[in-house]
Order: C-alpha cells, then sequence, then structure tokens
C-alpha cells in the first residue's frame, strides 16, 4: 500500500518517489533540472523551466498509483527568486545557493558576524538567502517598491511552487528553509527585525513561517501537501533516529557531520545548530553540525578511487583538504588546502591519498567532539566520496564508534514521504557494517600529529 509521494527539489536533478508502508521506495521519476549557468559569479537557471519539470517529474510519478496519497516535498536550500503576482511568472532567474553576489554583503557587515551568527544560528556567507538578496535590491531599487507594494514576490523553490499549486492562496515557506536565509531568529522561529534592518530586507515582504508536517494543504493536482522542509534536513530524519546515540556523516561536494541534538543542550563553540524541522505540534528538532569545505573539488584533480587503504599513515605529510577554508567548528578561511611538506615530487595518486586522510581526520575529530558531548556510539556513512575505500576504512580505524555506510538510495526522498505519511524516522535503513582492517596504529598515531599540526595552526 502506498503511504506517501515525495518530490525532491534538487541542484542537479529532480524527482519524485512513492513510499508503501514497509517504507519501500519505488516508482522513481528523475529527470535532470535546468541547467545552472555560471557567469562571473553568478550562478542562475530558468525558473519557469524549473517549476515546469517539478510538475512533469510528480505528474509522472502519480500516474503509477489511482491513491489519494498525503505529498511530502524537499527543497534545495537558499535557492530563489522572484516572481509576478498577477501573472506567475518569474521575474529573475532562479538564483542558486552557490551564487557568489552576496560576497559583497559578507565584507560589509563583517564586523555584524557574530551579532547576525548569536540570532541565525549561522556564520555570514554568500550561500545563504540574505547577502545576496541585499545586493540585489541595492543595486535594483525598483525591486524593492514592487516587492513592497506587492506587486512582486520573493520566495525559495518551496515557497513559489506551493504558492502556484494553490493557486496564490499560500505564500509560505517551513521554518526549516527559512533558518537557512539569515534572517529568521532561530530562538523564535520567527523573521528578525534585526537581520532583516541589516540585510536591508523589508521584513513585509517575507512569506509566512510554517511548521514543517501537519501542513494539511489542498493543491491544485488533488493533493494534499503534508509536509515541507529542506532536502539536508530530509536525508538526516530518513539516516538517523532522532533520540539514538548516531551520527551521519554526508560526504560529497562539500561534507557534514551532524547529529541530533538533545533537549536543552546546546552545540560546542564553533558547531552549527541546525533547524531539521518542526512538527503540527511546534515541537522543534534540532541538531549539531560539523562542515567540511569544497572537498570534492580537493579531491577532483587526483585518482582517488585508485589509493589502497592499506597505503593510509605509510609517511609524514599532513594535509588539510578544503580549498575554501575550514568549516565548522573553526571558520578559518585562509587555513585551506595546504601540506605539512612539499607534495610536488608526489605522484597524483599519493596526493589523493593525503587528501583522503585530511578528510578523514577532519571527520574523527568531529566525531570525538560529539562522543564527549553527546554520547555518540554509532556512524553512518551516506554521500559519493563514503564509497571510497580509503574514506571508509580511513573512518573506521580512526574511531572507536560502529561504522556503517548507509546503502539506501534517495534519502531525501525518504525523510520527506516518512514525515508526509507520519510514518516513524529513521527506522528503514538499509546499511553495511564497516569493520577496521589492516594496521590501524599507523593511522591512528598519525591523526594524533595531525591535530597537535591543525592545533598549532588555529593558534598562530
Amino acid at each position: 500500500m502506498i503511504a506517501a509521494v515525495a518530490l525532491d527539489l534538487g541542484t542537479t536533478s529532480i524527482k519524485a518517489g512513492l513510499l508503501s508502508r514497509d517504507g519501500t521506495l519505488s516508482g522513481v521519476v528523475a529527470r535532470p533540472a535546468p541547467g545552472i549557468v555560471a557567469d562571473g559569479g553568478r550562478y542562475e537557471s530558468d525558473a519557469a523551466a524549473y517549476a515546469a519539470t517539478a510538475d512533469a517529474v510528480l505528474a509522472d510519478c502519480l500516474g503509477q498509483t489511482d491513491s489519494r496519497i498525503p505529498l511530502g516535498l524537499c527543497s534545495q536550500r537558499s535557492s530563489f527568486l522572484l516572481w509576478d503576482r498577477a501573472s506567475g511568472h518569474p521575474v529573475t532567474p532562479l538564483i542558486s545557493w552557490q551564487d557568489d553576489r552576496g560576497a559583497e554583503s559578507c565584507d560589509a557587515l563583517r564586523d555584524r558576524a557574530d551579532a547576525i551568527r548569536e540570532l541565525a544560528g549561522l556564520p555570514l556567507t554568500p550561500y545563504y538567502l540574505a547577502p545576496k538578496l541585499r545586493v540585489l535590491l541595492q543595486k535594483n531599487p525598483a525591486w524593492r517598491e514592487r516587492l513592497l507594494d506587492g506587486t512582486w514576490l520573493l520566495g525559495t523553490l518551496d515557497t513559489f511552487l506551493v504558492w502556484r499549486w494553490t493557486g496564490g492562496r499560500e505564500y509560505l515557506t517551513d521554518v526549516s528553509m527559512a533558518a537557512r536565509t539569515l534572517l529568521m531568529d532561530i530562538r523564535t522561529r520567527q523573521w528578525s527585525p534585526e537581520l532583516c534592518e541589516l540585510f536591508g530586507v523589508p521584513l513585509q515582504i517575507l512569506p509566512q513561517i510554517r511548521p514543517s508536517s501537519g501542513l494539511g494543504l489542498e493543491i491544485g493536482n488533488g493533493l494534499t501537501l503534508q509536509a515541507s522542509m529542506g532536502d539536508q534536513s530530509a536525508a538526516l530524519v530518513a539516516s538517523i533516529a532522532d533520540g539514538q546515540p548516531e551520527a551521519l556523516v554526508n560526504l560529497g561536494t562539500g561534507g557534514f557531520v551532524v547529529c541530533h541534538l538533545p533537549a536543552n543542550r546546546s552545540v560546542p563553540a564553533g558547531y552549527l545548530q541546525t533547524l531539521l524541522w518542526q512538527d503540527g505540534a511546534r515541537q522543534m528538532h534540532l541538531a549539531c553540525e560539523g562542515t567540511l569545505n569544497s572537498i570534492a573539488a580537493a579531491l577532483a584533480p587526483y585518482p582517488a578511487g585508485a589509493c589502497s587503504a592499506e597505503e593510509l599513515g605509510g609517511d609524514e605529510i599532513l594535509c588539510l583538504a578544503e580549498p575554501s577554508g575550514l568549516g565548522a567548528p573553526y571558520f578559518r578561511g585562509e587555513l585551506g588546502l595546504r601540506f605539512s611538506g612539499p607534495v610536488d615530487h608526489l605522484p597524483p595518486q599519493r596526493i589523493a591519498l593525503l587528501l583522503q586522510e585530511g578528510i578523514v581526520f577532519r571527520v574523527a575529530r568531529i566525531l570525538e567532539d560529539f562522543q564527549r558531548e553527546f554520547g555518540i556510539e554509532r556512524v553512518y556513512l551516506s554521500g559519493g566520496l563514503s564509497g571510497l575505500p580509503c574514506i571508509q576504512q580511513g573512518i573506521a580505524r580512526c574511531t572507536p564508534l560502529a561504522v556503517y555506510r548507509l546503502l539506501q538510495a534517495d534519502a531525501s526522498l525518504t525523510g520527506a514521504a516518512q514525515l508526509a505519511a507520519g510514518m516513524t524516522l529513521g527506522d528503514q535503513r538499509t546499511v553495511e557494517r564497516i569493520e577496521a582492517a589492516g594496521d590501524s596504529h599507523r593511522l591512528v598515531g598519525k591523526f594524533m600529529h595531525w591535530k597537535e599540526w591543525l592545533d598549532a595552526l588555529l593558534r598562530a
């Protein structure tokens, strides 16, 4: 029996799938998202084409069932557009989360970065909506007037699609998407007047913030939208269980290490407090997150898959593998891709191994903090880079935790569908255990040296 359908609004692909009562995801339909045009820091795509593709993917998926089932939606975070209220047509492209135009705002507001982080729970970076929107409104004063008088509307992808699906009746976003704009107060879960003033964004142009589940919105295709959330939140709720001593390590374009935040606990210094979702009773579900920046870009020039796990820890050269600077808990932009010694003489395969060690050591140190602070006992690996044997073995050897790799595909679809159907989250996993094999002592010893080296760099 089909329990729910989910739609995943990804950066490179748009997917829909059907979730059965036994937790099986089937009937997945996927199409490429409209291509993103990158030009001088701009990352834009055709917003109308994106919406049309999303509608077509959902319709194709629903063609496999005649059941009236709830819909779960998950969306790429921070991508946004402006559209005309009367016609419903986009008046800007879809501006990707990757767009760098917000860097100008970050430079101008650098002395307010601590205050912004205190309110929003996030670092001041160009990835989020507010820094980009500040620049756009400053450079296009007429846009502000059209937004203020209601001629135009502003929103992330979820807001735009829900507005279209409800014939303009509902202008909203969920709390997990609002939390990634740098405009929401993480404590009150409402738009922050102070943040809006800092970024020059009129508070009255923003959509209503709603819980992530229990929405009960009737939409034009006959479905009821019951859940909406950010894609990373959906992947997390499908992968690790709330209330269990578990952490997720997702290693893809970038990386994050995340665990559910116990009630009445704060995150350790430097780590992100991530708002995952809010249920219909307005109970908040929070997570603690450490991040790795641009690790796929660091590995891209090298044959990462050709490295042997038996060679891990084989020399004394240490590595930081984040070209755009260390992420949480450090946020040190000047400490990017670097080695403790010369590598120009090394073959590409050896450099790939050093980079993978750098990734492993960053993950292992975050897991040490999570184990100490939250009693984490198990860790689950996901994302494309988690398939590399050296990454798997490195993490298994450097941490005393039980290490598993998640085998299910389309975790974001699964999480959104589970939330829409009101199913228990995080208990339908397919995993394989990663057992540490070979010599662990050599790599653990190098990990200890790496921590001393990193600490010295951070003090310098």
